[in-house]
């Protein structure tokens, strides 16, 4: 299968449209060094509107999605690569969207049974006229865009006179914003590869909340392994895949948890294409779990184009001679660099 993949021109995609184009740009150059390192024939391709002409002039035979935010992972980019019939990394189509749609996922989680704090979406339309019943599970608030990553446009509120900015600043990228409940506990978040949680990490923010200058300019301490005792790190890992599965996600994402005083985990949202920077969580906990960032690069990147029937296989949590997927895939990529 590597074999194969090797001779197969690999396309990059990157930067794009949304507002989170700088990480992506650093997703997407931290990913290309690896695949090159690794002796894949790799290019960037930025992604603008013009990407169909792009993949067809460059002759991209399958692509490694570092996009991040609107026409990246909320499912347009995926659906089009589906048309062109380019195989792609990450989740498909439908759990693209509703991983990028913080409401839609919700209701999708609470079908589930799966923890949330309790929320309430305001709309632009509704916003100038809000009123204290709409919440009763009172302050603080966390308010966020319901279709952005990055943590962009969110806020801690802390009481009712703060809430109208930070919905004015959270509709200045979407047309809906949620208003959930502040949970003050633990901050952990679940790397999942294939069928596997592979670990959980604790964010130590310096302030007072986990926003984008703490995720990204280094302003939060990670702790790994989370500081959880061994039940709750099991019931985390095990709703971190029901989160996952949920959303008929694939291959690999990362789930965003809080865990209460009282060791209570809930569920915060599914992210379907983590993060690949120097400071992204999702390949620290993969190193945390002795997996190194080229290994994790070419596994997501093996595990995503499996021929149909290895893939099904994979899903129903069957094995390929005699190992599940993602050990065979971490073994030959290992075996790429001796290990």
């Amino acid at each position: 299968m590597r074999e194969d993949l090797s001779r197969k021109k690999i396309g990059v995609l990157l930067g794009g449209l949304s507002s989170e184009r700088e990480v992506s740009l650093k997703t997407g150059g931290a990913v290309l060094g690896a695949l090159l390192d690794r002796g894949f024939d790799a290019v960037r391709l930025d992604a603008g509107p013009d990407l169909a002409a792009g993949l067809r002039a460059e002759g991209i035979e399958v692509v490694f999605n570092a996009l991040h935010g609107r026409f990246g992972e909320d499912g347009t980019v995926q659906g089009l690569l589906e048309v062109m019939g380019i195989p792609y990394t990450g989740s498909g189509v439908l759990a693209s969207a509703l991983g990028m749609d913080k409401v839609m996922s919700k209701k999708v989680f609470a079908f589930h049974g799966i923890p949330l704090a309790p929320y309430r979406v305001v709309t632009e339309p509704e916003a100038a006229g809000a009123l204290p019943s709409w919440f009763p599970f009172g302050f603080p608030v966390v308010v966020k865009p319901a279709r952005q990553g990055s943590s962009i446009g969110v806020s801690l509120v802390e009481t009712w006179d703060g809430l109208a900015p930070a919905l004015r600043q959270a509709l200045v990228y979407d047309t809906e914003a949620i208003v959930e409940a502040y949970v003050r506990g633990r901050e952990v978040q679940v790397a999942i590869l294939g069928t596997r949680a592979l670990g959980a990490i604790e964010i130590v923010p310096h302030r007072a909340f986990y926003d984008y200058q703490a995720k990204y300019e280094g302003a939060s301490e990670h702790v790994y392994p989370a500081r959880l005792s061994p039940e709750t790190t099991r019931i985390v890992h095990d709703l971190a895949l029901a989160a996952h599965r949920a959303l008929d996600c694939r291959v690999y994402s990362r789930v965003d948890l809080i865990v209460d005083a009282d060791g209570r985990p809930f569920v915060l949202e599914v992210n379907t294409l983590p993060g690949m920077t120097d400071r992204s969580l999702f390949p620290e906990i993969a190193r945390g779990a002795g997996i190194s960032f080229g290994e994790l690069v070419e596994a997501i990147l093996l595990l995503s184009v499996l021929p149909r029937e290895a893939q099904e296989a994979r899903e129903a949590r069957t094995t390929i001679g005699g190992e599940d997927a993602v050990e065979s895939i971490l073994r030959a990529a290992r075996g790429k660099t001796g290990r």
